[in-house]
């Protein structure tokens, strides 16, 4: 079983070091990894005017699969806002991977008990408004709201200074990993 672990915070709040620094850590132990990024972004798209891909698109295309020596991209085209991380995570049931590490879609996995979630918090006031929003479990809080803090537990749950004390976070996630 894949393990689903969720970065949730605020922009600037150190999702993305967090991220950048577990799968470089799970990856070197010898894990397969995947990575999934919501970008809010409405006119963001990775197919840019005038390529091939673009104009398969254009023509009428719903799915368009890119493939390099190095890489396979997949650009599937939709019509409405994205609401289903599950078919997202179907994408990658083919990978065999042993963890999953998502940044952003809040609004769809704070709520959700099957995915293990890491907050990240700029300081007190933001770490206990992202805490107010979010359902267990919460294997760890960390981010710039530890930089200015000695607190090792917060209402319960772990705090966390990365990279320092980097290799505890990894630890409490070999522990969900095993579960």
């Amino acid at each position: 079983m894949v393990l689903v672990v969720a970065a949730i915070g605020n922009s600037g709040s150190g999702k993305t070091t967090i991220l950048e620094y577990l799968i470089n850590r799970f990856v070197a132990k010898g894990y397969h990894v995947g990575a999934v990024k919501h970008i809010h972004h409405e006119d963001f798209t990775i197919d840019r005017t005038g390529t091939n891909t673009w104009r398969f698109a254009q023509a009428g295309a719903g799915v368009v699969v890119a493939v390099s020596p190095r890489e396979i991209d997949i650009i599937k085209k939709t019509s409405q806002k994205f609401q289903d991380i599950d078919r997202v995570l179907g994408l990658l049931q083919d990978e065999k991977l042993d963890i999953v590490f998502i940044e952003g879609f809040h609004g769809l996995i704070a709520q959700r008990q099957d995915v293990v979630k890491i907050v990240t918090a700029k300081d007190q006031a933001d770490l206990k408004s992202t805490l107010e929003l979010i359902k267990r479990p919460i294997v760890a809080i960390t981010g710039l709201v530890t930089h200015n803090s000695d607190e090792r537990i917060f209402e319960g749950i772990p705090v966390v200074k990365v990279p320092k004390e980097g290799d505890k976070l990894v630890s409490l996630l070999l522990e969900e990993l095993q579960k």
